[in-house]
């Protein structure tokens, strides 16, 4: 009973502006503009190979337990570069024959592009340590 009063009252006080203005902004991050999934193999091509960033390429697939560790801490470390480099995330099950044509045997396969060409890749699990170092070694930091 006095959870349910409490929460009345929490409930019925007066706003007092946006949540932005507690610094709790809700929306959508700069990493989550910088992180995309890739739709078919023209996509791949226009903002992967044809992108004037370094793009990090994340081979996954849904089954993966190491995938669903990896995704999320690749995505984080995207996004402490500040749109330096770009992350595409690439579905093996979905797009089998862009797994084909770069060798990925196993996931998570992650590749590190610049200017359309593979410049470095690591297979399986990597710490935050070890991610920051693979992005600043791609984007020369």
């Amino acid at each position: 009973m006095a959870q349910r009063l409490a929460l009345q009252r929490l409930l019925s006080l007066p706003s007092r502006g946006s949540l932005a203005s507690h610094g709790r902004a809700f929306g959508t991050s700069a990493g989550r503009r910088n992180t995309f999934n890739v739709q078919d193999g023209s996509d791949f091509q226009d903002r992967v190979l044809n992108s004037t960033k370094p793009v990090v390429v994340d081979f996954h697939a849904q089954w993966c337990g190491p995938c669903k560790i990896l995704g999320p801490r690749l995505e984080k470390m995207v996004a402490k570069q500040e749109g330096k480099v770009l992350m595409a995330k690439v579905d093996i099950d979905n797009h089998t024959d862009l797994a084909i044509e770069y060798e990925v045997s196993a996931v998570p396969t992650v590749l590190a592009m610049k200017n359309g060409d593979v410049v470095d890749k690591f297979v399986g699990i990597k710490d935050e340590d070890q991610l920051e170092a693979f992005l600043k070694k791609l984007i020369g930091a």
